[in-house]
C-alpha cells in the first residue's frame, strides 16, 4: 500500500491522457490550446505499464483526464487496458462532454464506471462565455446518454466563479430534484498562468456548505478513495451535492491521489513541483519493481499541505497541463 511519511494512504491515480483541450476555459485555457514544446503523450503500452503498477501498489480507482482525454483516437483501447488491470475496481474520467452523446455506451462498454462533465453554468450563455464555444446544447444531451447508460455515477463540475455562484447554484439545487446527479461545486484555484483572474473571481465555498445545512442537506462519510468533496445529500432531491474547497482547513490531511501527466511525470501535488520522471521506466515489463520503488521513494517526499494560502501555486501553469 502506497503511504506517506505523514501516513496517508494513495488509492486514486489522476491520469491525464493529454494536455491538449478543444475549449477556452476562461478560468484556465481562455486563448485555447497551445502547444510551446513539441512532445509525445503515453503511448497504450506505457499506460498498461503504469496501471499494472499502481494496481500492485494498492491502487483500486484511475481517473482519465487531460486536457481533454477524449481527444486520444486510442481512448477506448486505454479505457479498457486500465479497467482490465488486476486489482482496478473504479475507472472514471473527467471530460467537457464534447464527444459524451455519440459514445457514452462504447465508453461504458469498454469498462469506464464513472464520468464526470465539467458544465460551470446552465445557462446557455454563460457557458459559451465562460468555454469559449458554442457546445451546451451538445454537451447536455451527452449528459442525458450518459444517465441512459449503467454507470456507477454521473457527476457534474462546476467551477465557482464570484459573479454568478450563488445564482448557478440555486438553478443546479433545481436541476438534481429530479435527477440522479452530483454536482460538484469547485473553489476557483489560483494558477500560475493567471494569478488577476483568480483574485477577481474567487468565492469560497464554506458559505455555499452553510446554506446546504441550513437547509436539511446532510453530510455523507466519504470512501476511501473517493475524490476531495464533501458530499451531501437532501430526502427530497434525487441529486446531491458536493462542495471541493482546497482552502478549507485540513483540506489536504485526507489526500488519497497521485497525479501522473501525459508525457509520464509523477506530480505529487496539483501545486507542486516538476514533476517525477517515469517514462523511462515505462518501457519493458522488467522495469515494473524498479518502477515501483521510485513511486515509493518518490512520495516520502510528499509536502504536508499545499501552499496556496500563501499564494505559492508551485510549478503548474493552468488545470489542463497536469489534470487538474
Amino acid at each position: 500500500m502506497l503511504s506517506d511519511s505523514f501516513s496517508r494512504k494513495f488509492f486514486y491515480l489522476r491520469l491525464s491522457l493529454t494536455d491538449e483541450c478543444n475549449f477556452k476555459c476562461n478560468y484556465c485555457l481562455p486563448d485555447g490550446y497551445h502547444c510551446e514544446t513539441p512532445h509525445s503523450n503515453l503511448n497504450l503500452s506505457e499506460i498498461a505499464q503504469l496501471a499494472e503498477c499502481f494496481a500492485k501498489l494498492g491502487t483500486n480507482k484511475i481517473r482519465l483526464t487531460g486536457g481533454e482525454p477524449s481527444l486520444r483516437k486510442d481512448l477506448v483501447e486505454i479505457m479498457e487496458v486500465c479497467a482490465n488491470t488486476t486489482g482496478i475496481q473504479q475507472l472514471a474520467m473527467t471530460t467537457n462532454g464534447f464527444k459524451l452523446a455519440n459514445n457514452a455506451k462504447r465508453w461504458r462498454d469498454a469498462g469506464l464506471t464513472h464520468v464526470n462533465v465539467s458544465v460551470d453554468s446552465l445557462d446557455p450563455r454563460q457557458f459559451e462565455l465562460i468555454t469559449g464555444t458554442k457546445t451546451f446544447t451538445k454537451v447536455m444531451a451527452g449528459i442525458d446518454a450518459a444517465l441512459e447508460q449503467d454507470f456507477t455515477a454521473v457527476k457534474l463540475n462546476a467551477v465557482l466563479i464570484k459573479q454568478m455562484a450563488q445564482q448557478n447554484f440555486r438553478k443546479y439545487l433545481e436541476w438534481i430534484k429530479d435527477r440522479p446527479v452530483e454536482v460538484r461545486f469547485i473553489e476557483l484555484m489560483q494558477m500560475g498562468d493567471q494569478p488577476d483572474y483568480f483574485h477577481k473571481h474567487h468565492v469560497a465555498g464554506s458559505g455555499f456548505k452553510q446554506l446546504l445545512l441550513n437547509e436539511g442537506w446532510e453530510q455523507q462519510i466519504r470512501a476511501h478513495n473517493a475524490g476531495p468533496a464533501q458530499v451531501f445529500q437532501h430526502p427530497d432531491y434525487a441529486g446531491k451535492i458536493g462542495l471541493i474547497m482546497p482552502y478549507s482547513k485540513d483540506f489536504c490531511a485526507t489526500c488519497n491521489r497521485l497525479r501522473v501527466s501525459s508525457q509520464g511525470k509523477l506530480h505529487l501535488c496539483l501545486f507542486g513541483e516538476e514533476g517525477i520522471e517515469l517514462r523511462d521506466l515505462l518501457q519493458n515489463p522488467s522495469q515494473i519493481d524498479v518502477l515501483s520503488k521510485r513511486i515509493e521513494d518518490a512520495l516520502q517526499t510528499k509536502k504536508v499541505s499545499h501552499f496556496l494560502h500563501d499564494g505559492n501555486t508551485g510549478a503548474t501553469p493552468h488545470l489542463a497541463s497536469i489534470g487538474g
